[in-house]
C-alpha cells in the first residue's frame, strides 16, 4: 500500500486587544501593569442593575481594520452573550459578536520566505470583551484570579483555513501583527497578551477536498510558539491516522518547555455557548459617513509602504521587508535617507546591519538607540565624501554608540579622517613595495592575486584612513 501523502490545513484566530484608554463596555482603565483587581469596575463584572455602555473608539478601530483589509463593513452589528463558565470569567458569559460581526470577509497578501505572494482569506473580525486571567504560578496548589484584562477590548479576526505550513501561518501572523501595529489600533506586545493567537490545525490527504477533524491550539503568544506547536500538532495528528486511530475535535494546550501540546477539553460547538443577542446593548448602526470618515485615517500601509520603499530607493524585497517591518524603524530610515548625501542602499544596509545589529547585541528597542537617524545621516556623508571610509566608520560608529560625541567630533579627536593626499599614498605605497620585493616580482610574473596583498599591506600602514580607490589607481600605476 503507498504511502499516505498529507496535507496539512491551518486556520488562525487572532486576538488583538485595542489600545483603547478604557475598556469596551466601562470607563475603567486598560493600563498594563496596576496591581491586581485595582482595574476591575463592577460593570466589567456584570453585578446586578450595572449596564453596558459600548466603547465609540473600540468601533472606530475595528472599522479602521476592516478597511485596511478591504472587508465588507456591516452597517448593523449585534452583540451576543456567549455563555460559558471559566474562573477568570465570573459573570458566567462573554459578550462578544456572532450572527452579525462589524467586519465581514476581506483578505491580505503575505509575502513567503522565497518571495512568493499568497493571498489569505479573513472571514470576518469581531468585537468582544476580554476575560481575566488566571495565575498559578505564585500559588501553590490554588489559583489566583486577576481580573483586570476583564472587558479589556478585542478585536477576534478569523482566517479561512487558507494556511498550509507551519511557516505560512507565521508569515500570516507577522503581517497581521505589523499591519494592527501600522493602524495604532493594538500595540502587538506579544509577552503582555495584547496579541495571541489561537490555531485551528488539521491535516487531510492530499487531494482529498473535505477538510479533516480539527484541534484549537489554544492562546499562543509567540510567531516561534506558533511554528513549533502547528508543526508537533501536525506530526501528532498524522501518527494517530497512520496508526489507524482518528481525530478528536478538541482544545489543546501547547507546552513550550516540553514542546507538547496537551489536551484541554472537547471542542464546544455554537450550540453549546447557547448565544443570543445581549438584551443590554442595542443593535450597533453606524452610517456611511462615519465609515468615510475613518478611512481618512488609513494610513500609508506596511504593503504599500514596502512597494514605494522598493521603487523610490530601488531596495531588494528583502531590504525593503526588514525597513517596513514596524513605522519607527521605516520612519528612521527615511530620516536617514533625507539627510545624508550617500546612496539610499547604503543607508538600508547600515540600518539593517549596524543599527539593528547594536540593538539586539545590546536588548535594546529602536526608542532606545544612542544612535540618532540624524547622526547615523551624517556619518554617512562623511563616507561619500571621502573623510572616512567604511571600515573606519564602524569605529566612529562604535564610539557614537558609546555617546563619545557625533560623528565629526570623534573624527577629529581620534585623528581618523581619510588619507587623499597623493603624494603621502605615495609614499606609503613606495614603502610596502620596497619591504616586498619578492611579492612584487611574483605579481609581476602574473600572479595577479596578490594585488589584494599590497591593498591590505597599504591599508595597515595607513592604518585604515588611506583612501581605499586612490590606493587601488597608485599602486596600479606603480606595479
Amino acid at each position: 500500500m503507498d504511502k499516505v501523502e498529507w496535507e496539512t490545513v491551518i486556520g488562525l484566530e487572532v486576538h488583538a486587544q485595542l489600545s483603547t484608554k478604557s475598556k469596551i463596555f466601562s470607563g475603567t482603565a486598560t493600563a498594563y501593569g496596576a496591581a491586581p483587581n485595582t482595574q476591575a469596575s463592577i460593570i466589567d463584572l456584570a453585578m446586578p442593575g450595572v449596564l453596558p455602555v459600548l466603547n465609540k473608539d473600540a468601533v472606530k478601530k475595528a472599522v479602521l481594520f476592516g478597511l485596511a483589509i478591504g472587508a465588507k463593513i456591516n452597517m448593523t452589528s449585534v452583540f451576543e452573550r456567549k455563555n460559558y463558565f471559566y474562573p477568570d470569567l465570573p459573570k458566567g458569559y462573554q459578550i462578544s459578536q456572532f450572527a452579525i460581526p462589524i467586519v465581514g470577509e476581506g483578505k491580505m497578501d503575505i509575502t513567503l520566505e522565497d518571495g512568493t505572494t499568497l493571498t489569505i482569506g479573513v472571514t470576518r473580525a469581531h468585537l468582544e470583551e476580554d476575560a481575566g486571567k488566571s495565575l498559578h504560578e505564585d500559588f501553590a496548589g490554588m489559583t489566583g484570579i486577576d481580573l483586570n484584562r476583564a472587558s479589556t477590548p478585542l478585536l477576534e479576526i478569523v482566517s479561512e483555513p487558507d494556511m498550509r505550513s507551519a511557516k505560512e501561518a507565521v508569515a500570516y501572523l507577522k503581517t497581521l501583527h505589523t499591519l494592527v501595529r501600522y493602524l495604532g489600533i493594538c500595540d502587538g506586545n506579544m509577552q503582555e497578551g495584547s496579541f495571541r493567537c489561537d490555531a485551528n490545525v488539521s491535516v487531510r490527504p492530499k487531494g482529498q477536498k473535505e477538510f479533516g477533524t480539527r484541534a484549537e491550539l489554544k492562546n499562543i503568544n509567540s510567531f516561534r510558539f506558533v511554528e513549533r506547536a502547528i508543526n508537533h500538532e501536525v506530526a501528532r495528528q498524522i501518527d494517530i491516522l497512520e496508526n489507524g486511530g482518528r481525530i478528536v475535535q478538541e482544545t489543546r494546550l501547547y507546552d513550550a518547555d516540553k514542546n507538547e501540546t496537551r489536551s484541554m477539553r472537547s471542542k464546544e460547538s455554537a450550540n453549546d455557548y447557547r448565544y443570543f443577542p445581549d438584551p443590554d446593548l442595542l443593535p450597533v448602526v453606524i452610517e456611511q459617513s462615519f465609515v468615510e470618515q475613518i478611512r481618512t485615517q488609513l494610513p500609508e500601509l506596511p504593503h504599500e509602504k514596502r512597494e514605494r520603499f522598493k521603487s523610490e530607493y530601488e531596495l531588494n524585497a528583502y531590504d525593503a521587508d526588514v525597513l517596513i517591518s514596524n513605522q519607527e524603524l521605516a520612519a528612521y530610515f527615511e530620516t536617514v535617507v533625507k539627510n545624508t548625501q550617500a546612496a539610499p542602499k547604503i543607508s538600508a544596509n547600515w540600518v539593517i546591519s549596524e543599527l539593528l545589529g547594536a540593538l539586539n547585541k545590546h536588548n535594546l528597542e529602536l526608542a532606545q538607540t544612542p544612535v540618532t537617524a540624524n547622526q547615523l545621516a551624517l556619518l554617512l556623508t562623511r563616507i561619500h565624501d571621502n573623510t572616512i571610509s567604511g571600515k573606519i566608520a564602524k569605529t566612529v560608529f562604535e564610539a557614537m554608540w558609546e555617546a563619545q560625541g557625533t560623528p565629526d567630533e570623534i573624527i577629529e579627536k581620534q585623528g581618523l579622517r581619510q588619507v587623499s593626499d597623493s603624494g603621502a599614498l605615495e609614499k606609503i605605497i613606495d614603502e610596502v613595495i620596497a619591504q616586498n620585493p619578492t611579492q612584487v616580482t611574483d605579481y609581476r610574473s602574473g600572479k595577479d592575486k596578490l594585488f589584494a596583498f599590497f591593498v591590505g599591506q597599504v591599508m595597515k600602514v595607513s592604518k585604515g584612513k588611506a583612501n581605499p580607490e586612490q590606493v587601488t589607481e597608485l599602486l596600479k600605476k606603480k606595479l
